[in-house]
């Protein structure tokens, strides 16, 4: 009797995922460093990306090598021939151009092809609206894609929300990681105390460097945090200072895996810095109408953050205390920063037992789909 025939699997294989991802660059890169961390790690699981970028000239330097699977696009006023993608990702509320919208709206009422998943990629908060709206449908009632259904996706840190963005090889990459040889190719030797400062202005950079000594060595990367110590700070620069050059993002990490202080802000190198597992201060991009103190304090209190990590940042973000005057910047003590990294650590590990941003993203359109 001949062998039956191999029963079809029950869980079809998804085909590859094609993606248009559109950014548009507001200001200090921010929105472009996220958008090619994304497309990157989403060219890494097998997906084809297009980056759609109004200014794409950051990533000369950002991502010199670019990524296989990933090909950089300048904002269009056209769909190109191939076709709307199976997945179009706004970055940040970033209005996607009509001509793809109507592409968009063609394709949901082709009988060949799927319609496309329209998800808009909200920004990284620790608030508890994130939860809440994480997911949600937006039916557009009017433009050229009237009556089509986008998604809310919003990163965020606890198992309710999309999570954030960790790369495949993340962790491989960092445990071969040798930090001895970095600090001895940037002049450093494995006893120094070694910050780095990547941020706007913060109000309390005098009273930390002070605060840290003459033997505490600063790297400064480009753009404001230079333009910072330049300004505040005597000239010629204390010889503890080292100003450094653009760097990719690979190149980034290494620099927050070496030091025992990151001095952090915006989305992306929060993100990056929690995944360092070093101590840090996160200077976050400030608002007018202060709405971001709120937003930094729910941060805080996910992180459980001790009492002199709180008191760091709200100095080093200028938040006043009861009596109106912000609080006074903490001795960063050793002891102080061993406190500071075990909270930071503990909470990495929580992290890293949740889905990527990315592999949420691809388990969501293979559900849409």
């Amino acid at each position: 009797m001949p062998n039956a025939p191999t029963p079809p699997s029950a869980t079809p294989i998804p085909l590859p995922q094609v993606w248009d991802i559109f950014c548009q660059v507001i200001d200090n890169f921010g929105d472009i460093g996220v958008c090619w961390r994304l497309a990157a790690d989403l060219a890494q699981r097998g997906c084809q990306v297009r980056l759609w970028v109004d200014d794409g000239s950051a990533l000369a330097w950002m991502a010199p090598q670019g990524a296989a699977g990933v090909t950089v696009r300048p904002w269009p006023d056209a769909v190109p021939a191939s076709g709307v993608a199976d997945v179009v990702l706004e970055a940040f509320g970033c209005e996607i151009p009509s001509a793809f919208q109507q592409a968009l709206a063609a394709r949901a009422q082709s009988t060949t092809q799927r319609p496309s998943v329209w998800i808009n990629l909200e920004y990284l908060s620790a608030e508890d609206y994130v939860e809440r709206c994480h997911r949600l449908p937006s039916r557009l009632m009017s433009g050229p894609a009237a009556g089509l259904t986008r998604w809310f996706f919003y990163p965020g840190f606890s198992a309710g929300t999309g999570g954030l963005l960790r790369e495949a090889d993340l962790a491989q990459r960092q445990a071969g990681f040798d930090r001895s040889a970095w600090r001895a190719r940037h002049g450093l030797q494995d006893a120094d105390l070694v910050f780095s400062l990547f941020c706007y202005e913060p109000p309390a950079f005098l009273q930390a460097f002070a605060s840290a000594g003459t033997a505490t060595q600063w790297l400064v990367t480009p753009g404001r945090a230079t333009a910072l110590v330049q300004q505040q700070l005597p000239q010629p620069l204390p010889r503890q200072v080292q100003l450094l050059q653009p760097c990719s993002q690979p190149e980034f990490d290494d620099m927050l895996w070496s030091c025992d202080l990151n001095f952090v802000r915006g989305e992306d190198s929060l993100v990056r810095a929690l995944w360092a597992g070093q101590p840090f201060v996160w200077q976050i991009y400030p608002q007018d109408d202060n709405a971001h103190h709120a937003k930094l304090e729910a941060f805080l209190d996910w992180l459980d953050a001790p009492g002199s990590l709180r008191q760091a940042h709200a100095a080093w973000n200028g938040i006043p205390g009861p009596d109106g005057s912000p609080p006074a910047w903490p001795a960063t003590t050793a002891a102080v920063l061993a406190q500071w990294a075990q909270c930071v650590q503990a909470a990495r590990n929580s992290l890293q037992s949740q889905p990527s941003l990315a592999e949420q993203l691809m388990a969501f359109v293979d559900e849409k789909c």
